[in-house]
């Protein structure tokens, strides 16, 4: 259900637009001021000269920026970059993902079809595109187009890596999307009930999920199971 289309001409998409950010990040950074003799900048000077106030051989005062932050770009180069991770995490192109993160991109920002790099990493589970994207400051309860987490699609397609860290990051359990539907309630109706299925049900339990939330036509996951035949997640759900 939640499976999004787009790999093949995403990583397309990347390369071709690869050198694009690079121009716009470029002209945004600020010209360093020539120096009057010569006209060129003098590193030398400007290296050994002490902060204002400063006594000789006192330390210089810190950067009011960590090194490794990204930088902090003018809004037409923001949505370049935004739109550049987001293929790139299309294409699970980790090092790509890594190098447009530390240029600013916004690992929370959505394209059109309300696709960010992290909600699609944790619906396909590219689990190293999903880790960098949660160092990023990915939001955990952050929604798709049918108005589920990362957790709902992942669970649904039986990611049980993908659950075990979406989990593990805080996203919401039993959270119901726009088709009445929680995680645990995809991964019983939308798969087959083998391994994988029972794995992330298992999981989603011991992460305090409530089997019994019922979905539009009134079922539990129980009865879901029941249902279909899915006799291991019967199982799983009665002796939790």
């Amino acid at each position: 259900m939640d499976s999004l289309k787009g790999r093949s001409w995403a990583a397309g998409r990347v390369i071709g637009a690869g050198l694009l950010i690079a121009g716009l990040v470029a002209g945004c950074a600020p010209s360093e001021p020539a120096d009057p003799a010569s006209g060129t900048p003098d590193a030398s000077t400007t290296a050994a000269a002490p902060a204002a106030g400063a006594s000789p051989g006192s330390n210089p005062a810190p950067s009011s920026s960590a090194p490794g932050t990204p930088p902090k770009l003018p809004p037409e180069a923001q949505l370049e970059t935004d739109r550049l991770l987001i293929l790139a995490a299309k294409a699970n192109d980790a090092g790509r993902v890594r190098e447009l993160i530390a240029a600013g991109g916004n690992v929370n920002a959505k394209d059109d079809i309300q696709d960010s790099a992290f909600l699609y990493a944790g619906a396909e589970g590219f689990n190293e595109v999903l880790e960098l994207t949660l160092a990023a400051g990915a939001d955990v309860r952050s929604i798709n187009r049918y108005g589920g987490t990362a957790l709902i699609p992942a669970s649904e397609h039986g990611h049980t890596d993908t659950v075990r860290i979406l989990i593990a990051a805080g996203v919401p359990v039993d959270h119901v999307n726009n088709l009445g539907w929680t995680a645990m309630q995809e991964a019983i109706l939308l798969n087959n009930g083998g391994p994988n299925q029972q794995e992330v049900v298992r999981q989603l339990l011991a992460a305090g999920a409530n089997p019994d939330i019922r979905d539009p036509q009134g079922r539990t996951a129980l009865q879901n199971a029941e249902r279909l035949g899915f006799t291991e997640i019967v199982a799983l759900i009665r002796n939790r």
